[in-house]
């Protein structure tokens, strides 16, 4: 009885270990700037496109994939790399690296520079993946895990996308259907369908495919659409509440490339007990202000240093003080710094705390120098949207929309990504 007992105990905890979803995590405290994009495309997603070869059965990638991060530390470690393949909700799937990949899933990393004349010491990794002995032969949602070869821990995750592109995306963001907030919100309609010019026997149906939208780089509101019907041989997933996102407003930012001399919303450096602590101009509730189109990267971040050759290794570590001047906190939930700054994280390592003697929500960051755009969201069971506490709304607002479509037949033994594509309002 006892061994049944454990034997099931055993059994959910292995379940609940597999349902655990992967994200972008750094899982040590001194690893900082991690980056991971396609080459030659620092500022999108990471998204991968295979290449049908002679054969239409056989495709594989090309496009090479560059990942870099800093360790705040004196000497190198030995690292590794290794490869895994998620489902479409990022639950990692029982796909074995034989079954989406040539070559070897694992490696080193080899390529690594120490810091040059900066106050912080730190290692800089760089890793370049996918050759011609190494390519995926399998779309989908990956995951990119560094750990220790010392004591195998992990120490960060990195998610990407590998897309067929066999399907075609039309897709247009425009006013909510439903003729509420429209001064507020954005729609973003979808149709799929399968290119004219290509001979597959891809079969698009409505229980094959599954449909996400994601707002920029943010977690919180990215969600499935439901299907809404047929326009010829394509699929359209429109007029539907998922379809409603509301507009937000424009990122808000600030650049510290030049410690020497206030940039782009920086008020100065100063110096504390050895460290550099670096005081952004307070921000401003703007939800009841006018919109103001302003141009920025849409949550994104560049390393950047005004002075120096090369801000890789150069570019030095700075507190950043943040901070949202109001009376009194608000009832709705908690205050985050979002943006890729923060791994568009809404949990502990973003939350702003209230300080009632500055009257103000602050927050602290260890950040290298560079430009960061951001935004200040509320998360909580009452708050109306993340967006309209502090940020505000509008339906002119400059959002970049990534579509993912995924497709899953009886045959299939895993989830295939169909095609991805990006559409800004």
């Amino acid at each position: 009885m006892k061994k049944t007992i454990l034997s099931g105990l055993c059994l959910i905890l292995c379940s609940l270990c597999t349902a655990q979803r992967v994200a972008d995590s750094a899982w040590v405290p001194d690893l900082k700037t991690v980056e991971l994009y396609r080459e030659g495309a620092p500022l999108e997603p990471p998204v991968l496109t295979m290449v049908t070869n002679d054969d239409e059965m056989s495709a594989e990638t090309r496009e090479r994939l560059v990942l870099t991060f800093d360790l705040l530390e004196a000497e190198a470690r030995s690292l590794r790399w290794s490869l895994g393949h998620c489902d479409a909700d990022w639950q990692r799937d029982n796909l074995q690296p034989i079954d989406f990949m040539t070559g070897l899933g694992e490696g080193p990393i080899n390529e690594y520079d120490f810091s040059f004349t900066t106050r912080t010491d730190y290692v800089h990794y760089r890793l370049t993946l996918l050759d011609r002995f190494t390519q995926l032969t399998h779309s989908g949602n990956y995951v990119l895990t560094v750990t220790d070869d010392a004591n195998g821990d992990t120490l960060l995750t990195r998610r990407f996308w590998v897309s067929e592109g066999a399907v075609g995306i039309e897709a247009e963001v425009t006013r909510p259907y439903d003729g509420i907030g429209i001064m507020q919100r954005q729609e973003v309609d979808v149709k799929i369908e399968k290119p004219q010019t290509r001979n597959t026997s891809l079969q698009l149906r409505p229980e094959y495919e599954r449909v996400m939208v994601q707002q920029n780089g943010r977690l919180d509101n990215a969600r499935w659409l439901e299907f809404s019907g047929y326009d010829g041989l394509g699929l359209t997933y429109r007029f539907r509440r998922q379809n409603i996102f509301d507009g937000g407003n424009t990122f808000r930012y600030f650049d510290m490339s030049n410690l020497r001399a206030p940039m782009y919303n920086m008020m100065g450096v100063q110096e504390y007990g050895g460290e550099l602590l670096a005081l952004v101009r307070p921000c401003e509730d703007r939800s009841a202000k006018h919109y103001l189109s302003e141009t920025t990267l849409n949550g994104g971040m560049k390393v950047n240093i005004w002075d120096r050759q090369n801000p890789a290794i150069e570019a030095d570590y700075v507190w950043v003080m943040l901070s949202l001047p109001v009376s009194q906190p608000t009832l709705d939930g908690s205050v985050y710094v979002v943006g890729a700054l923060t791994d568009w994280r809404m949990d502990e390592s973003s939350r702003m705390e209230y300080s009632p003697e500055r009257r103000a929500y602050t927050k602290r960051l260890l950040l290298k120098q560079g430009y960061y755009a951001y935004q200040l969201l509320v998360g909580g069971p009452r708050a109306a949207s993340a967006t309209s506490t502090y940020e505000g709304d509008h339906q002119e607002t400059p959002n970049t929309y990534t579509i993912y479509v995924y497709h899953r037949s009886p045959a299939d033994r895993a989830d295939r990504l169909m095609a991805v594509r990006r559409v800004e309002r």
